[in-house]
């Protein structure tokens, strides 16, 4: 049995072999964030742990403001068009990014008290921040070079070590540090690992490459990126502000108490990549070959499955929470409700996405994501500030429910401009299909609360959907069949 599937695996094309560990990694990296969460909700208080949060938080904000994110799409894109002088282009972003990182340096430290103030963040903690972005960009512009060549057996080594060693030291760092410094200890641990696994990519490039700067290469990624930003910056703005808000107008205590909701919610993130990954590509070919009403169906059943995922965890959210964290995160029930609702409608956006994506619509893309971040912003405001409704924290979570929901409507309303200009107007998905499974699900969600302190129903209403589960397993088995074939068609191809 082993020997038929090594054999098996050996015949596949190294491109397969290649996109199969790309993807394994890619989930273990994730399952090993959510498996070290209980450990450090043990060691941290709600306080650190939110300190550590909002750090994260503002690292993924930072990083698009610093490095103009251009180990992002430019990179893979001049890589594949300077296929030639791959080497010294690979070698110039390098010189690229070090350069902006060194330049928004010395203005950090030139105006260090104003930023501190600002983001709420000792000079060490910036520090950290700034040696993370930098390191984090070497090393994606090297493991996308291994990417574009298929190599990837010690990008995959490195990536697991680096998944198993940041958990591991931080957990020891934390453990011996001063009660003051955990939330410090904690992002020193990704330093070091960053620094000891990532730092030499920089002088592998930059060797093999010889070059620092490119007058033509420089221009050609800023003139790319430049126009980009604000798309890049308010995706991470959508994903992270809630939680630097609650830190502003609350406390770290219930920032971290929020951020543990999110990291259950990981979970339902794989389970939209997963499925994301697999069907995006048959998507496309389907666009391609004008079959755009061929969709539909397997799309709902995925919807369907993802609606019945984010139930489940929305009614287990109580023992969820007590695994992952002690008792006094338990507040953070109440948050899983809205981020899984969130959830499902970032899945219904990547249903819409390809279209405009295809047809390279891209402005509109950039225009939905500017406007989500700026209602998310002004929504959190208006109910965290002190000064106007004063809701509380959960209220970040419905906030970021009502511009996930908005942002799909819009996305929804692009792809039938779309159609309509470029696919003879063809219908790809039912209006009324969408709006009923979103209005159920939606509803459902929140009556199912406010069942958390009635367990005996919520337990009640977990057994009906394991029986339905039961009942049309003949429906979900097929879609999974369905699923299998259209891996098994992409690697033909």
């Amino acid at each position: 049995m082993l020997t038929k599937l090594k054999n098996k695996y050996s015949s596949l094309p190294v491109q397969v072999r290649a996109s199969l560990w790309f993807l394994i990694t890619n989930f273990m990296q994730k399952a090993i964030s959510v498996i070290s969460t209980p450990i450090f909700t043990r060691l941290l208080t709600t306080e650190q742990y939110g300190e550590y949060n909002v750090f994260q938080s503002w690292l993924g904000i930072i990083t698009v403001i610093v490095t103009l994110n251009i180990s992002a799409g430019v990179f893979l894109q001049g890589m594949v068009k300077f296929e030639d002088d791959a080497k010294v282009y690979a070698s110039t972003m390098q010189g690229l990014t070090l350069t902006l990182c060194s330049v928004w340096t010395v203005i950090y430290f030139i105006f260090r008290d104003f930023f501190n103030q600002l983001l709420n963040l000792s000079t060490a903690q910036m520090c950290y921040m700034l040696l993370l972005i930098w390191t984090t960009a070497v090393f994606y512009f090297w493991s996308t070079e291994q990417r574009v060549k298929n190599k990837y057996r010690l990008m995959v080594t490195i990536i697991t070590i680096v998944a198993i060693a940041q958990p591991a030291l931080g957990v020891v760092l934390v453990i011996f540090s001063d009660a003051t410094y955990k939330a410090t200890a904690r992002i020193l641990g990704l330093v070091i690992v960053n620094i000891a696994a990532y730092g030499w990519c920089f002088f592998i490039q930059m060797k093999r490459g010889k070059k620092f700067f490119s007058k033509k290469y420089w221009i050609y990624a800023l003139k790319f990126n430049l126009p980009l930003v604000p798309h890049y910056l308010s995706q991470t703005l959508l994903y992270n502000v809630d939680r630097i808000m609650i830190s502003r107008y609350i406390s770290e205590s219930k920032a971290g108490i929020y951020s543990l909701a999110y990291s259950v919610a990981v979970l339902m993130t794989m389970v939209n990549a997963s499925l994301n990954q697999t069907l995006g590509p048959w998507v496309y070919r389907k666009i391609k070959e004008r079959k755009a009403q061929e969709i539909a169906s397997v799309e709902y059943s995925a919807m369907l499955i993802i609606a019945v995922a984010n139930m489940l965890l929305i009614m287990l959210a109580p023992e969820a929470i007590s695994i992952f964290a002690p008792p006094e995160y338990s507040e953070a029930i109440w948050v899983v409700p809205p981020v899984a609702l969130g959830t499902f409608f970032m899945f219904m956006y990547d249903m819409f996405a390809p279209f405009q994506f295809y047809f390279e619509k891209s402005w509109f893309i950039m225009l939905a994501s500017v406007s989500g971040a700026v209602l998310n912003i002004a929504l959190n405001y208006i109910c965290l500030s002190p000064d106007l409704l004063n809701l509380g924290y959960v209220a970040a979570g419905y906030t970021t429910l009502i511009c996930y929901v908005l942002y799909a409507l819009g996305h929804y309303a692009c792809m039938r401009w779309v159609c309509r200009k470029h696919l003879d107007g063809v219908r790809v998905y039912d209006t009324k299909v969408l709006l009923g499974v979103s209005i159920c699900f939606v509803t459902a969600g929140i009556l199912i609360s406010l069942t958390y302190n009635a367990p005996i129903l919520r337990y009640s209403l977990v057994g009906v959907i394991l029986v339905l589960l039961l009942i049309f397993r003949k429906r979900v088995t097929a879609f999974v069949k369905k699923l299998l074939s259209l891996r098994k068609l992409q690697r033909s191809q």
